[in-house]
């Protein structure tokens, strides 16, 4: 789709935590392990609510890491702002109603370990918690 009419395209907002196993990753280096990497259960939780009406490019994500800060970063600062990466995907694949698209994150969660609480808040959204394992 045209990026003037990706927004459009878009119901709602929410937070999500895109969890990762990074020794599961890159264990084999003639083959990135992303769908093993990324497909256990609970590794994909989102909520608590899609918010919709909002700007994306005025939010800001914080993630916190059993209570430690680890990121803060407004949205505005992605590489490609979420009208490129609606209209880019769409020329790849075909998007329908329900579909999710996260868009990345900033560097600094750093690693879970079992009993970890994992938050990822995002203003006009609200907050996110799960513990890990």
């Amino acid at each position: 789709m045209p990026l003037e009419q990706a927004l459009s395209h878009v119901f709602g907002y929410t937070c999500a935590n895109d969890v990762t196993v990074s020794d599961i990753l890159n264990r084999d280096p003639s083959f990135t392990q992303w769908d093993r990497a990324k497909g256990f259960d609970s590794f994909c939780p989102m909520g608590p609510v899609v918010a919709t009406g909002l700007d994306p490019s005025a939010l800001t994500v914080t993630t916190t890491l059993n209570g430690d800060v680890r990121q803060h970063y407004p949205i505005s600062d992605m590489r490609f702002s979420v009208q490129q990466l609606v209209s880019l995907i769409s020329h790849d694949m075909t998007l329908h109603p329900g579909d999710v698209i996260l868009c990345g994150t900033s560097v600094g969660v750093g690693s879970m370990k079992p009993d970890s609480l994992v938050e990822v808040a995002i203003n006009g959204i609200g907050k996110l918690s799960n513990r890990y394992g």
